[in-house]
């Protein structure tokens, strides 16, 4: 049993204990008026019905000591913890105010009590009760106004546990990201400088996805917080230490979007919408994601590379590889070159809603007459090769623009787009 469920339940015993005294003297008062009472008094001539007149008051005080008590003692445990969260120089405030307003309450209630107790004694206690409850009350919002006047004599001091902004530039991470995983990369490598900051509320996300029932969300969140103790050690990452500048229980993403803006840092993520719910905001964001497509490999037409056949394409003949950037490559003639690695002439390179398309023949067929002209055997010129419109060389016409457009057309379902310059 913890210490709170301790002192509450002391508590409640000693507030049952005091309503069952009253309660007997209560009851006592009761019998003792019904004795003066010669109608009611045959009734509880028996000695049993003046104990069961009394048991009747005990339990009742003790169901209302259990309730009251319970009551009284979550209202002083909120009362501590207001108190443990005040400023020094709040708490001074209040404690000086309540010594002078019962010390006030002393002296104003001293002469009541000797005027009024030889006519009422009951009278001069309540009345005295009352303006005592009325001098502290005042006496403590007085002190309490005066406050920040004390900061003179109480000069503020700085703590660890007090939050300040940083004057450095911190990087933010989401949870999407840091289940990603490639960031811890990124920054090993120096492409992310300065501090990493991980908010409380991210880590509790995370720690949540760990717990889910679900299998695949499981593995996710344990695969982040992997990631995320990786990273403690190899880097600079902080972890709850400026939550208290965002408060509140709002979504993820919008405290995170408060915390980097307060903090003036940048947030890191690969997430769609909050890189455009950040911007909107003003918030620098670092998307993962839009770093992965700068460094994607850049291949021009007629360019020579090598290429491993993984599966067969759409149309007939055609076999696909991919680059070490998961871009696709369309080989004509390589359907039966399965599971080898092929030199490969770059014939187009077209963008898609998927991505980029990289169309190509095997290099080996370009001397066999689709690209470098053999002399005629009277001497004369080679035939012309010019390049098409789509960056393929094709001998004196656009056969290779049209076969092209064609397999664009089988691989995006029947949308084509421009062909990257």
């Amino acid at each position: 049993m913890s210490g709170g469920k301790i002192w509450r339940l002391a508590f409640t015993i000693l507030m049952t204990a005091m309503l069952v005294i009253l309660g007997w003297f209560a009851a006592d008062a009761a019998l003792t008026l019904i004795a003066g009472d010669s109608e009611i008094r045959p009734t509880f001539a028996e000695q049993w019905t003046k104990w069961v007149y009394r048991g009747a008051y005990i339990l009742a005080a003790i169901f209302f000591g259990i309730a009251f008590g319970r009551f009284v003692f979550r209202k002083i445990e909120e009362t501590g913890t207001r108190l443990e969260q005040m400023s020094a120089r709040d708490k001074v405030a209040l404690a000086g105010g309540l010594a002078v307003g019962i010390l006030l309450s002393a002296i104003v209630s001293l002469p009541i009590i000797f005027t009024l107790s030889a006519k009422s004694m009951p009278l001069a206690i309540v009345l005295s009760l009352l303006l005592g409850v009325i001098i502290t009350y005042l006496a403590v919002a007085a002190g309490w106004s005066l406050k920040e006047e004390i900061r003179f004599y109480i000069p503020p001091k700085e703590t660890a546990d007090e939050t300040m902004v940083p004057d450095e530039r911190f990087k933010l991470l989401d949870t999407n990201v840091i289940i990603d995983g490639r960031v811890a990369d990124v920054a090993r490598a120096g492409f992310i400088e300065g501090h990493l900051y991980v908010p409380g509320f991210v880590l509790d996300e995370l720690q949540y996805i760990a717990d889910s029932a679900d299998a695949l969300k499981r593995a996710r969140g344990r695969r982040g917080l992997d990631t995320l103790r990786q990273m403690q050690l190899d880097l600079k990452l902080s972890v709850r230490e400026y939550d208290k500048l965002a408060p509140g229980k709002d979504a993820v993403d919008s405290r995170l979007v408060r915390l980097a803006k307060v903090m003036n840092g940048s947030i890191v993520t690969n997430d769609f919408n909050l890189n455009k719910v950040a911007g909107l905001e003003g918030v620098s964001v670092l998307n993962i994601n839009e770093l992965a497509n700068c460094l994607k490999t850049v291949v021009l037409p007629g360019e020579e590379m090598n290429v491993t056949i993984v599966k067969h394409g759409r149309e007939a003949g055609q076999g696909v590889g991919y680059l070490d950037d998961g871009t696709m490559v369309v080989v004509e003639n390589a359907r039966r070159k399965m599971g080898e690695t092929l030199p490969v002439l770059v014939q187009s390179v077209m963008q898609t809603q998927a991505g980029k398309m990289v169309f190509a023949h095997i290099a080996d067929e370009e001397d066999e007459g689709t690209g470098d002209p053999v002399p005629d055997d009277d001497g004369g010129d080679p035939p012309r090769t010019t390049p098409a419109a789509n960056g393929a060389y094709v001998n004196g016409n656009t056969n290779g623009r049209q076969n092209n457009a064609e397999s664009v057309r089988a691989y995006t379902g029947g949308r084509t787009r421009r062909p990257v310059r």
